[in-house]
């Protein structure tokens, strides 16, 4: 792990290929990312709530809907990827979305979102062959073309990145009743 607290895990990952194991520890990943962002916000005041995770940063709260606005994206973007021809997906300005009301809402909003968006993305990825690993998808924002290899590994690392932005905060400020 690295000290900048803006990256807790590093980079995020865009490799074009996963190999079979890695694609198995990226779905366990994905599997265990509702619990794990749950336990990350347990018990934690509106105070707690809606401190920013890193001078600068979303609060805890904004981060909470982030994720389920980010891997609600990723489900659009695998079935996208998995019903189309090199499809361009749609980028959108994170950013403004943390700024807009509903990110004031409470965090179970969201981790309700994230429950049931999860028991519908992982049955679509476990059901992908080995072929269609390698569809492509483009970001146009990026101008890169990328896998559904590539959306696997970055969804992955994105939901373990901001549970570490969370945790990271709460071991900081010594919020350690999780």
């Amino acid at each position: 792990m690295t000290q900048d607290a803006r990256y807790p895990l590093g980079p995020m990952p865009t490799p074009l290929e996963l190999s079979a194991q890695e694609r198995e520890e990226a779905l366990e990943h994905l599997r265990r990312l509702p619990g794990e962002l749950r336990a990350a916000v347990a018990g934690l005041s509106n105070t707690q709530l809606d401190t920013p995770y890193r001078e600068g940063g979303w609060t805890v709260r904004q981060v909470v809907h982030h994720v389920a606005e980010s891997h609600m994206n990723a489900f659009i973007r695998v079935k996208l990827a998995l019903t189309e021809d090199n499809p361009v997906i749609k980028p959108y300005e994170e950013d403004r979305w943390a700024q807009l009301p509903d990110h004031q809402l409470p965090p179970e909003v969201s981790l309700m979102l994230v429950d049931a968006l999860h028991a519908r993305l992982l049955p679509v990825l476990e059901g992908v062959t080995e072929t269609d690993w390698s569809r492509p998808w483009t970001h146009p924002a990026q101008g890169r073309t990328y896998t559904l290899d590539s959306l696997l590994a970055l969804y992955a690392w994105h939901g373990r990145h901001h549970v570490s932005h969370i945790t990271g905060l709460r071991g900081r400020n010594g919020w350690q009743n999780w």
